[in-house]
């Protein structure tokens, strides 16, 4: 009963059947069940950080503004914390499965990380898929109140802060899939 009920929201949602979504989430919210229930829709969008963090490899700098124009789901995490590691496959597949022109995960170490240990941890779960960006005198995250590991925010395409979820989830879950997807394909 509780699938077939998210099915109609989500097909009510991917049909376009609300071009007001920007500021009503109820039905996304409606999707959330499991560690999903821990992700607060705002009922007022947010601004975020203006601060710049590090592109992997020495790519240079970027901004959260350098990626409007999609959602994006911004996953602050760090190489010693355990859930935040437990997570990371979760959301490569889940940019493998949503990622594109309307949403991307957006990976962002945090504090002291050393960009080799990044790597061969991303190497050894075979993670191929998500940035290896990094934030490492905590300047994003200060400004994202960002308290305690892991912390995931989503942002609007217009750059806007719209969700949070405190500590770990199955972003493989069911009820993850649903919730990104009645917002890529509801906008």
């Amino acid at each position: 009963m509780r699938l077939i009920r998210q099915l109609s929201l989500y097909m009510a949602l991917a049909l376009g059947a609300n071009a007001a979504m920007a500021a009503d989430f109820s039905a996304v919210e409606a999707l959330r069940e499991g560690d999903m229930k821990k992700l607060v829709f705002h009922e007022d969008a947010k601004p975020v950080s203006t601060q710049s963090f590090e592109l992997a490899d020495g790519a240079g700098t970027a901004t959260l503004a350098d990626y409007r124009g999609k959602y994006v789901l911004v996953n602050f995490w760090a190489t010693w914390c355990p859930p935040c590691r437990k997570e990371m496959p979760m959301l490569s597949a889940l940019q493998s499965e949503f990622g594109g022109e309307s949403f991307e995960v957006l990976t962002l170490a945090t504090g002291r990380n050393n960009p080799a240990g990044i790597q061969k941890f991303f190497d050894e779960i075979g993670v191929t898929n998500l940035p290896r960006h990094q934030d490492p005198k905590g300047a994003v995250a200060r400004d994202m109140v960002v308290l305690g590991l892991p912390i995931t925010v989503i942002l609007d395409p217009e750059g806007h802060e719209i969700a949070r979820l405190r500590g770990e989830a199955d972003w493989n879950s069911e009820s993850a899939r649903a919730v990104i997807g009645a917002l890529v394909n509801g906008s």
